[in-house]
């Protein structure tokens, strides 16, 4: 009698659960069936599905719907050219700037050197002075540059291993982000460009089947620049007869440009570009590149504009003419267009080339490799199978154990598989081999929640308690000890994405994703089923 009393309300209390709690239930559950239902229909039904039911599915990892694989190494020959070829600069402007200036000839680089030749050799002395700054970085104080003296009377800068090396993995690294821009600029699907040793790149595309389609859009530098023509005579051009400081370049494929004699300089570079957009012309019809600067191109753009008028400029997309346009007026409103006998096709292509940025330095294909998709299938096979097995398992385990309670977990833990599918479908998150191993074990982690909530029932029946009492505190008192597992759970997987890469984050994200569904479904989800259960059966103990 002394128990029956206060039971009474909290059986009320338990067939009465919080109007919000069952919507709140009600409306997660259907919503994860109904994101997670188009993975499960084959595609000629998921077509005829109205426009306004979900129909996003499960992008495929490289390992299951097969795809493409490179192996990219940073070209450092070039890249060292193209440091040298600045360190030349720098020593030129270093020698201009000295009080006085010390006179020189003969810039330029030669082999693994960098050098200026003095006009004066008693100038030596001040010229080494004068270079010294340039011997160490900015940034850490280390030395990055050795200058030395020629027999010639030049003087050399040459870079060391140290900084050469630095220099490979900086440009790796760069090169990553401009990679996954050009593949993936919708950021749809997994491209994972990651470095591997100081300068070399793995690219993975799943869903791409001809690696060529990577390589053209990963194997320009895109680096776009502007450069005053030099009119020459076609005969002199062709002879070679060059002006000093000046270089014949040809033009771009499929452009319809011709060769042209340009200041070996460029007068501006688009690293100052914020817009790249393929367009057609109004007046011609013809595809176009429309493109806009930032507020110091535009200044820049409009001063060199107004020095030229009436003078020819080209722009030069990889030392390959684009177009090559007579400045008719200047051009100051920060933006225009680039003609070229473009396709609907190549604006687009270059469009997203620029848009993602120049390449630090060239890139060569040291491998590339196809996954095809009947290997892709027999893991799809393989984790199904994993997967089932393991459902199976869980299933058999909860029904054995606790009986009806354990039938109403497994069906929270189908809404719970339902829910990560869900959002990793809407996410656009790609499920690998990984990441279907972290289903898996999301499944028997779900159910441990269920477990500490059940056992602690049982502890509470034991103890005199009456079901409904034993079924309160079951949830309420194993609730903090499922908080505190599952937030260690998620602290790890967090840390597998923080600093992994490829699969790893596959796996960490699917952990993720089911820590805090597993959380929703062991807490609400059941209990809504077991409170359901209870309003029917009236049970005077608990079948557990």
């Amino acid at each position: 009698p002394l128990l029956t009393t206060p039971s009474q309300p909290r059986n009320k209390s338990m067939l009465r659960l919080p109007r919000w709690r069952v919507i709140l239930v009600i409306v997660v559950s259907v919503l994860g069936l109904l994101f997670a239902l188009p993975n499960v229909v084959p595609a000629n039904v998921r077509e005829h599905i109205p426009t306004w039911l979900p129909h996003r599915t499960l992008n495929l990892g490289l390992d299951l719907q097969g795809g493409s694989h490179l192996l990219l190494e940073v070209d450092t020959r070039a890249l060292q050219r193209q440091q040298l070829d600045n360190i030349a600069d720098q020593m030129a402007n270093a020698l201009r700037d000295a009080t006085p200036a010390i006179r020189y000839t003969g810039r330029g680089v030669v082999g693994d050197a960098a050098r200026v030749r003095l006009v004066d050799p008693a100038d030596e002395a001040r010229a080494m002075a004068a270079l010294r700054p340039l011997a160490r970085s900015t940034t850490n104080g280390n030395e990055i540059i050795v200058f030395s003296q020629a027999a010639d009377g030049a003087i050399e800068g040459r870079m060391t291993e140290t900084s050469l090396r630095e220099l490979s993995r900086q440009a790796a690294q760069q090169s990553i982000e401009v990679i996954r821009r050009r593949v993936d600029p919708t950021g749809a699907n997994e491209i994972n460009p990651v470095r591997q040793g100081d300068n070399r790149i793995v690219v993975q595309a799943p869903g791409v089947s001809d690696p060529q389609i990577l390589k053209d859009r990963i194997g320009t530098t895109a680096l776009m620049t502007f450069h005053m023509v030099r009119e020459l005579s076609p005969e002199d051009a062709a002879a070679g007869h060059l002006p000093a400081g000046a270089m014949l370049v040809q033009p771009y494929p499929e452009t319809g440009a011709q060769p042209e004699v340009v200041e070996r300089r460029p007068r501006f570079t688009g690293e100052r570009l914020i817009r790249a957009n393929p367009s057609t012309d109004q007046q011609t019809g013809e595809f176009v590149l429309s493109f806009a600067l930032d507020s110091e191109g535009t200044r820049i753009f409009c001063r060199i504009t107004r020095e030229n008028t009436g003078r020819r400029f080209a722009i030069l997309l990889d030392n390959q003419v684009l177009t090559a346009p007579r400045i008719n007026e200047p051009i100051c409103g920060g933006s225009g267009q680039i003609s070229g006998n473009f396709t609907a096709q190549s604006a687009n292509d270059l469009a997203v080339m620029l848009r993602a940025g120049a390449l630090p330095a060239p890139l060569t294909v040291i491998e590339e490799r196809t996954v095809t998709a009947e290997l892709g299938q027999d893991a799809v096979n393989a984790g199904s199978q994993a997967t089932l097995y393991g459902a199976l398992g869980v299933v058999l385990f909860m029904v054995l154990a606790y009986g009806t309670f354990g039938a109403l977990a497994c069906l929270a833990l189908v809404i719970n598989i339902a829910q990560i599918i869900a959002v990793m479908s809407v996410t656009g998150a790609t499920l690998s081999l990984p990441g279907i191993a972290g289903l898996v074990l999301t499944m028997g982690m779900a159910v441990d929640a269920n477990v500490l909530i059940y056992e602690r029932m049982r502890e509470e029946q034991a103890n005199g308690r009456g079901p409904a009492l034993a079924i309160d505190a079951g949830f309420a008192r194993a609730l903090v000890t499922i908080i505190d597992s599952h937030v260690t759970q998620i602290g790890v997987a967090l840390i597998l994405f923080w600093f992994g890469h490829g699969p790893v984050r596959g796996f960490a994200w699917t952990l993720s994703i089911g820590v805090v569904t597993s959380v929703i479904t062991a807490t609400l989800v059941t209990q809504f089923f077991i409170a359901i259960w209870f309003r029917l059966a009236r049970p005077k103990k608990l079948p557990i």
